[in-house]
């Protein structure tokens, strides 16, 4: 074991060797760079954590408080793990929103624990509230301007004034000894210049080269690289840039001349400058107070100290972040549902804590004895098919699967196997972090995530931290496995239940239809003499009454959906129909049809959407006896995960469904209208939208409910041919 680990650091300590060329490049060093926060933002997100019930708002207060966790939770949104190509503006409470709050909270807490234990946050490390206090009053400054002159997004103004100086976070995170008494210097042109000289670069250009990274659809990075540029140069710069630069302005120590030219840029006088001065003033001093920060005091100036730790100690302090973590990896994944959900969350949480360029999950095929593709994740498709037999010669990921140790591949060379050098490729990298699943002594899989050499280090830093992450997503993916199993077993219950109820509603019912059958030859025979059929029109309706009867007495619905197409304008055209002729709801109640003609086929029966549709607006007319409106329309097609899908809503304006109901709202329950409703309604409407391989959702509330249906297009033969029928 000790041999094992002595040979890991000699190949890790080989790599930094050949990697340190220039003590690394700098953009490199950003990428994974941990920015410092306010230790006050983080006890209050932390407590919000710990909270049963997050309240999103309360989130979005206080990450936009602090520059450190709003660019994590920026760069996080919109990196690939989330599948963005291009954010959608500069929008914190999307980005939020994107991440969630189950991986908000593992990325609290992460970067909680890692600076407490982190030297930035020892006693002699660096002061943020001098920072903090410049950056804020930038941000409240740049909304303020962006409201006064009508710019379209303050908040995205407010962001662009935060991250203004994040550069400077930045340099100081990843070179504190070298940056230090830059840091501290007052931001003017003389410190771009000193940047220069000696980084060949500004904390200018580092900031607005982070923030390109995240992709936005907005020109926050540019504001961030001219905020210090001559304000003569930015008279016909785009408006977020002008505000910024006067943010930035009106935020330092300035005399009245330059704060004018900069208030210029955006059409602003000195006096304006003065008033909105004394309302930035009172609006920080408001956020500290809340954040129980004290700007009044003096803040030291002097250089931070290093703080050489013992290995004894990091060791220590490491354990102790891994247990902290796990806990909340722990209630993270079991959160999830589905082995879909399960291994999407594995794979994405790993990426960011790690900072994996990317990251796969093969799992374990007993039958082949082979780590297979699953199928989760951006590469999906082409892991499909993906088997890596446990006994293939030289073969790190399966070494790693056979001992249940984490394993890293050596650089691509002809000594690395193909299907080793494919994962390299396709997951963009330089090295492969090979983590066994393991409980119990079984391998369930092998998470495979991709690294580059520079980054080698930090990963055997953290090899305590990847076998915890690892011994919990295997427990998630076990747990799953069991629920999949259960869930089958009870469906080849049901199967069976079905197919035995089946035969004996056929049995049932042929009684009967063979009485019918009789009493019809019957009555043909006496109509032809003009003979008097009042007894057999009696039993023919009894009979008829009887087979209604045993049908409504089986409950099951038929295991295979009929093929076929449907044109799903013509089918609410005729349910709407149905429903109006045979005045089966109260003359207050509107059934109104909103599909605009529009006449998209879907795949699968007409009888079975007209099922699905009769069901909801009979459940709708029961729930309105005082009346109102009924509406059945569609928004056309919708692609979803490159599916295709016609989209089909049934909206009504009745008193809503209860809290308690919404819960099991698809179950079969004890129906509550009384004798002869059975409470399947909306569980056969959700078994039918299954079976055509479809999705429901509901929304209700004081205004009404809506169900909102998605059923697979029928194949288009344009579409199949490759070409478009638009255009």
């Amino acid at each position: 074991m000790q041999a094992d680990q002595q040979t890991q650091q000699n190949f890790f300590r080989e790599w930094k060797i050949k990697t340190t060329q220039q003590d690394v490049d700098i953009r490199s060093r950003l990428v994974a760079a941990r920015l410092p926060s306010l230790p006050q933002t983080l006890l209050k997100l932390m407590e919000q954590c710990q909270s049963e019930v997050v309240g999103m708002k309360e989130l979005l207060r206080l990450v936009a408080q602090d520059v450190a966790m709003t660019v994590k939770m920026l760069a996080v949104a919109n990196s690939s793990a989330y599948h963005r190509g291009g954010g959608e503006g500069g929008s914190l409470e999307l980005a939020l929103k994107t991440i969630g709050t189950e991986m908000i909270k593992i990325i609290v807490i992460n970067e909680s624990v890692a600076q407490v234990f982190d030297k930035l946050s020892k006693s002699h490390g660096v002061d943020l509230r001098g920072y903090w206090s410049h950056a804020l009053h930038a941000g409240v400054t740049a909304r303020l301007v962006a409201q006064k002159t009508g710019y379209s997004n303050p908040d995205e103004a407010y962001l662009a004034g935060l991250l203004h100086d994040v550069g400077r976070l930045a340099l100081y995170a990843i070179m504190p000894r070298e940056y230090g008494h830059n840091f501290y210097a007052v931001d003017d042109e003389d410190l771009c210049a000193v940047e220069e000289r000696t980084l060949q670069t500004t904390h200018a250009e580092v900031g607005s080269w982070l923030i390109e990274l995240w992709q936005l659809d907005s020109f926050i990075a540019d504001s961030v690289l001219y905020h210090h540029e001559a304000p003569q140069r930015l008279h016909d710069a785009h408006p977020l840039i002008r505000i910024a630069h006067l943010a930035h302005t009106l935020a330092s120590d300035v005399d009245d001349s330059e704060l004018e030219k900069s208030a210029t840029l955006c059409s602003l006088s000195l006096a304006d400058m003065r008033e909105l001065r004394s309302q930035v003033a009172a609006e920080v001093q408001t956020a500290a107070k809340q954040m129980n920060i004290d700007l009044t005091a003096d803040v030291q100036r002097s250089k931070p100290v290093a703080v050489v730790g013992d290995s004894t100690q990091e060791q220590m302090m490491e354990q102790v972040r891994g247990m902290m973590l796990t806990t909340a990896l722990e209630r993270s994944f079991s959160n999830q549902s589905g082995e879909g959900n399960v291994l999407e969350t594995i794979t994405r949480s790993a990426r960011i804590l790690f900072h994996f360029d990317s990251a796969v999950l093969l799992l374990m095929n007993p039958v082949a004895d082979a780590l297979v593709g699953s199928r989760s994740g951006e590469h999906r498709a082409r892991l499909a098919d993906f088997s890596l037999p446990m006994n293939l010669p030289g073969s790190t990921l399966a070494e790693a699967a056979r001992t249940g140790q984490i394993a890293f591949t050596p650089a691509v060379s002809p000594a690395m196997c193909v299907l080793e050098e494919q994962l390299v490729r396709l997951l963009a990298t330089e090295h492969l972090a090979c983590l066994p699943l393991n409980t119990d002594g079984n391998c369930v899989g092998v998470l495979v995530g991709g690294f580059k050499a520079w980054q080698a280090e930090d990963i055997l830093h953290r090899q305590s931290f990847l076998t915890a992450f690892c011994n919990q997503a295997a427990r998630a993916l076990t747990s799953v496995a069991v629920q999949t199993a259960e869930t089958r077993q009870q469906l080849d219950l049901q199967a069976r239940e079905f197919r035995d109820a089946s035969r004996k509603v056929a049995h049932e019912v042929n009684n009967p239809l063979a009485i019918i059958k009789n009493y019809l030859t019957i009555l043909d025979r006496k109509l032809l003499n003009m003979q008097g059929v009042t007894g057999e029109v009696a039993v023919l309706n009894e009979e008829i009454e009887r087979v209604g009867k045993i049908i409504d007495d089986f409950a099951e619905l038929n295991l295979s959906e009929p093929g076929g197409r449907a044109d799903m304008g013509r089918v609410v055209e005729d349910v709407v129909r149905l429903f109006r002729q045979t005045e089966y709801a109260s003359p207050l109640l509107r059934i109104e049809n909103r599909t605009r003609d529009q006449h998209h086929e879907v795949d699968g029966s007409a009888d079975t959407l007209k099922q699905i549709l009769v069901n909801l607006i009979k459940n709708a007319a029961e729930a309105m006896t005082g009346g109102g409106m009924i509406e059945i329309g569609s928004d056309g097609l919708v692609n979803r995960d490159g599916v295709l899908y016609v989209n089909l809503w049934v909206k009504d304006n009745g008193p809503g469904i209860a809290a308690n109901v919404m819960s099991m709202l698809f179950s079969p329950v004890q129906s509550s209208k009384g004798k002869g409703h059975s409470g399947l309604g909306l569980n056969i409407v959700h078994d039918l939208v299954k079976k055509m391989q479809g999705l429901i959702t509901c929304r209700s509330g004081k205004e009404g409910t809506t169900f909102e249906i998605l059923l697979p297009a029928a194949p288009c033969a344009d579409r199949v041919n490759g070409v478009n029928p638009a255009a």
